[in-house]
């Protein structure tokens, strides 16, 4: 298993608890999710930069 640092973009949501689905769900297509943060956040296009820590299983060789 190994851990990675990632950046995503997401889409703003209504409210606080669809924007935290939004980010679990596109984490997620990335590794399983450890902790993530909104780094920032662009009003004019609606997103939030989020950098986050995932891990992922190793390839076996």
């Amino acid at each position: 298993m190994t851990t990675h640092f990632i950046t995503a973009e997401v889409d703003l949501e209504s409210s606080p608890v669809k924007l935290q689905q939004a980010i679990e769900a596109e984490l997620e297509k990335r590794g399983e999710p450890l902790r993530f943060s909104i780094a920032s956040v662009d009003k004019e296009r609606q997103t939030a930069r989020v950098e986050a820590v995932v891990t992922m299983e190793s390839a076996k060789e």
